[in-house]
C-alpha cells in the first residue's frame, strides 16, 4: 500500500514537472491532507473529492490533494497508475488556478455539469474535464 509519505514524494515530483509560472499567486502551494473528502452533494457518500482548488479566504490560493480519497478510490491500483491519477488531478486543479487568474470559469462550469448529471443519475465523463472540486474558501 502506498503510504502518505510515498504520495507526498510523488506529489513533489509531479509538481516539479509544471512550469514555475503555474505557481504564481498560488501562495499556499500544494498541500496533501490525510482524509477522505466527500462532496456535500454526494448520494450515499459515494462522490469522493480527490483534489480541491482554494481561492480567497485567509489562506489565499492553494491546492489540496486528499490522500485518503486517493486510497479509497485508487488504492487497489499499482503505484505507477496512482501516480498518473495524481498527475491528472494536479493538472485539473492547476487549470482551476490558471482560469481563476484569467477570470474564466470553463472548468468550474464543467464541474457543475458533472454534479448536476451525477444528481440526476446521468453519466458524464470527459477525460479533460474530470471532476475533482474547487472552492472559494477552502471548504
Amino acid at each position: 500500500m502506498l503510504t502518505i509519505d510515498d504520495m507526498q514524494n510523488m506529489l513533489d515530483d509531479i509538481a516539479s514537472e509544471f512550469p514555475t509560472e503555474f505557481f504564481e499567486e498560488l501562495n499556499g502551494g500544494i498541500i496533501l491532507l490525510p482524509e477522505v473528502k466527500r462532496h456535500e452533494k454526494s448520494i450515499d457518500g459515494n462522490l469522493i473529492i480527490l483534489g480541491n482548488y482554494n481561492r480567497g479566504g485567509s489562506m489565499g490560493r492553494y491546492i489540496t490533494i486528499y490522500y485518503g480519497s486517493f486510497m479509497r478510490v485508487y488504492g487497489h491500483l499499482p503505484g505507477d497508475e496512482i501516480r498518473e491519477k495524481l498527475r491528472r488531478t494536479v493538472r485539473h486543479e492547476f487549470r482551476h488556478h490558471i482560469e481563476s487568474l484569467a477570470g474564466t470559469d470553463d472548468l468550474e462550469r464543467a464541474d457543475r455539469k458533472y454534479i448536476a448529471n451525477y444528481q440526476t443519475g446521468r453519466d458524464y465523463e470527459d477525460e479533460d474535464d474530470a471532476y475533482d472540486d474547487d472552492g472559494d474558501d477552502g471548504d
